[in-house]
């Protein structure tokens, strides 16, 4: 099913010739990732680092579905507010988790030093407003909590706010260690890196099934038989050939891409999001350009004309303009694309529950980027025999409200 629409902005930042070559060789692979996009770039990378041989197969080119699409705005702090996930999970596992997602962030730092290509990886503060009066006290809580556990983070009260950025609300959230990233040449950097360091892929390739026989996984393509030790799935929001999600809403998103800016845009270049649902988040980027997604909708259609895509982005840049005084944006580019959450706001990564060697790695929700780093070390340590700490947060197994207990089947 397409999962995107109108003109992606990220596709255009790349126009060198691809690198990356399809290979596959008539040898077992220790691991046969399904899916070339953000998630199967970074686990692939971390298999190759430990050492395991590895096939990384795509029914479509390279980071061209989800990652093409992707926004790039890299944050500690989730969707659910540490002190909600504390309520949700309990205050051990939820501190943890955060501290997974802070340390992931460093990684992709790391990740996006080595690289052939220059992925735009730029550390930024995020201002987290409070949308209305009802949610400045959700913002002071979650300054406490933040506080009590270290993670980098200031308050803001309204006079601070305007002074500093110009935005008239409540209050606000001010977290450091963020960043933003150029997701296309991300992904396709890494591939072109492991490929030189003996990774094999293959875009164009559909994987139809996957079968147990003889002790081995043979991975049934387009092409032929893949044969596997173990079989990672890394699909997004596209359905996996093997196993069934059964906790997961899709929603339609839309970004409007602006022209280049001559005047400063704002305080730091800050990442800018904010506490309603659907909330409005906004970037820079190298070339001046701003990156406004937002309107989301609970569909799992992309049927919409590009007329009304860019009605949808027309009306972010409003709400940009209205929030940011003198901004004045007009829209160059716009596009509306399918993105997944859990009902639990957690991704989905581990073993399948009943199918040995089968794993997956579902980034869902808006911090897929950082759930795909701290996802490809939890995989890696479980393909190699450990048990990584805090895994059954996000397992596929684990419980979760208002629906099965069984996430994959």
């Amino acid at each position: 099913m397409p999962i995107h629409a109108g003109q992606l902005y990220w596709p255009t930042t790349m126009n060198e010739a691809s690198t990356i070559k399809n290979q596959l060789l008539e040898k077992t692979y220790d691991a046969v990732v399904i899916g070339g996009g953000m998630s199967g770039a970074l686990t692939a990378l971390s298999l190759i680092t430990a050492g395991l041989t590895v096939a990384v197969v795509d029914k479509n080119d390279f980071a061209a579905g989800s990652t093409a699409a992707n926004t790039g705005l890299l944050q500690y702090s989730n969707d659910i507010m540490l002190h909600e996930l504390i309520e949700q999970i309990g205050e051990e596992k939820a501190v943890a988790f955060y501290q997974l997602c802070y340390k992931a962030l460093n990684d992709l730092k790391e990740t996006a030093g080595k690289l052939p290509v220059d992925p735009e990886f730029i550390n930024r503060p995020s201002i987290y407003y409070a949308s209305d009066e009802n949610d400045l006290g959700k913002i002071k809580k979650e300054f406490e909590v933040l506080t009590k556990y270290d993670f980098p983070c200031e308050y803001w009260d309204h006079s601070t706010l305007i002074k500093k950025t110009g935005i008239d609300k409540p209050g606000a959230l001010l977290t450091y260690g963020d960043a933003e990233v150029n997701p296309y040449k991300l992904v396709r950097g890494i591939l072109q890196m492991i490929q030189s360091q003996g990774a094999d892929l293959h875009s164009g390739l559909e994987v139809t099934d996957v079968i147990e026989a003889k002790g081995m996984l043979n991975v049934l393509t387009s092409g032929g038989i893949v044969k596997a030790r173990n079989v990672i799935y890394t699909t997004g929001y596209v359905k996996p050939p093997v196993g069934k999600l059964t906790g997961e809403v899709l929603k339609r998103t839309y970004v409007a891409v602006s022209k280049p800016i001559t005047q400063p845009a704002w305080y730091e270049k800050a990442l800018i999001w904010e506490t309603k649902r659907p909330y409005l988040y906004m970037r820079t980027t190298v070339d001046d350009r701003i990156i406004i997604g937002g309107l989301d909708e609970e569909t799992d259609q992309m049927d919409i004309s590009q007329e009304a895509i860019r009605t949808k982005a027309e009306r972010l840049i409003l709400e940009a303009n209205d929030l940011i005084p003198g901004l004045q944006l007009e829209v160059d580019m716009s596009y509306g694309a399918l993105f997944g959450e859990s009902k639990d706001e957690l991704p989905f990564i581990g073993r399948h529950p009943e199918k040995l060697h089968h794993y997956y790695l579902l980034g869902f929700g808006g911090n897929g980027t950082v759930y795909s780093m701290l996802g490809a070390k939890m995989l890696t340590e479980l393909i190699q025999g450990k048990e990584p700490a805090y895994s059954q947060i996000v397992g596929l197994d684990r419980s979760v409200p208002r629906t099965d207990h069984t996430i994959i089947r």
